[in-house]
């Protein structure tokens, strides 16, 4: 079998959950892929040209936005988001051989697994100390060096069972059995995928002036043409203390009329707004579409205006 010559990056090292979600890709076995020790380098690569595109985490279901993800596609050279993908998340919690649950006094994992098993961890070990790692495989590998800070690490199954040196000493310890975290696949700009009436538009939107009513002015520009929004999070510009972004996922695709018409709206307002890319549902939901924010509306409104511009005398 040919390998691809496409390259792709993602959140590292082998076997985190980002690997799991990018395998879902066609084709992505047998591509190039590169794994990274954190969101901003495997994105970089892409707009260096190191790299075709970069499957990273956006968004938890129990903890909300990734913010290193949230914040490094809103900065910088543009990006656009091309696919997405849904990975369940299950926990468990390894050690090397000879070490029990009762000798561990310190855990390493990433910051959303541990705020996902907090619960279990109370319950279990409540006086041990939190050691942050860059993803949960990093710090399940952590545990076959020598000098390791830590004695044991909360991370997915799959790497677990595919390092001898490693125990597994309880599973399942997630708080939510139905967690499941959000990757996204960000490539350079480009044409956009094709609308297939189940599709999502990212937006980044800076609010150009604090004033009452600010971000309603944003929120109208959907509301009132009918599109839904599934997430809206704010996040720091880092420019100075009160200035933000928002950064929304809304429903449809921005060749559908009704988005386009918000978008339009959103550049209006602040022309600063960065479009993130129009891409296909992971859920394959499709949208609900009132009839008077359908593009047969939208179409026939225009018309009618046309008409009375075009109207003689």
């Amino acid at each position: 079998m040919s390998v691809s010559t496409v390259t792709y990056t993602f959140l590292g090292p082998e076997g985190t959950f980002t690997e799991a979600a990018l395998l879902q890709v066609p084709g992505a076995a047998d591509a190039k892929r590169v794994p990274c020790s954190n969101v901003n380098t495997a994105l970089d690569k892409v707009r260096n040209g190191e790299a075709d595109a970069a499957m990273v985490p956006i968004e938890n279901s129990v903890e909300g936005g990734v913010t290193a993800t949230l914040d490094s596609i809103a900065n910088g050279p543009e990006l656009r988001i091309i696919r997405e993908a849904l990975v369940p998340i299950t926990f468990v919690l390894v050690a090397r051989p000879g070490v029990e649950i009762s000798d561990i006094r310190r855990i390493s994992t990433h910051g959303h697994a541990w705020a996902q098993c907090r619960i279990w961890i109370d319950a279990n070990i409540p006086d041990v100390e939190y050691v942050p790692g860059s993803s949960t495989a990093a710090a399940a590998m952590g545990l076959l060096e020598d000098d390791a800070p830590y004695d044991a690490a909360i991370c997915a199954p799959l790497i677990a069972s595919e390092q001898p040196g490693l125990n597994i000493l309880a599973e399942n310890i997630g708080d939510n059995a139905e967690a499941v975290t959000r990757f996204i696949l960000v490539s350079r700009p480009g044409a956009l995928p094709e609308r297939t009436g189940a599709d999502k538009t990212t937006v980044v939107v800076p609010l150009p002036e604090d004033h009452p009513g600010a971000l309603m002015e944003i929120l109208d520009q959907f509301a009132t043409r009918g599109v839904n929004l599934s997430r809206i999070e704010s996040r720091p510009t880092g420019l100075y203390l009160g200035h933000y972004f928002f950064s929304i996922d809304a429903d449809g695709h921005a060749s559908d009329a009704r988005v386009a018409d918000a978008l339009a709206g959103l550049h209006r307002i602040s022309p600063a707004t960065r479009f993130l890319g129009s891409y296909a549902r992971a859920d394959k939901q499709s949208a609900v579409v009132a009839p008077h924010t359908s593009d047969a509306a939208f179409k026939s409104a225009h018309a009618w205006v046309d008409s009375i511009l075009n109207s003689q005398p």
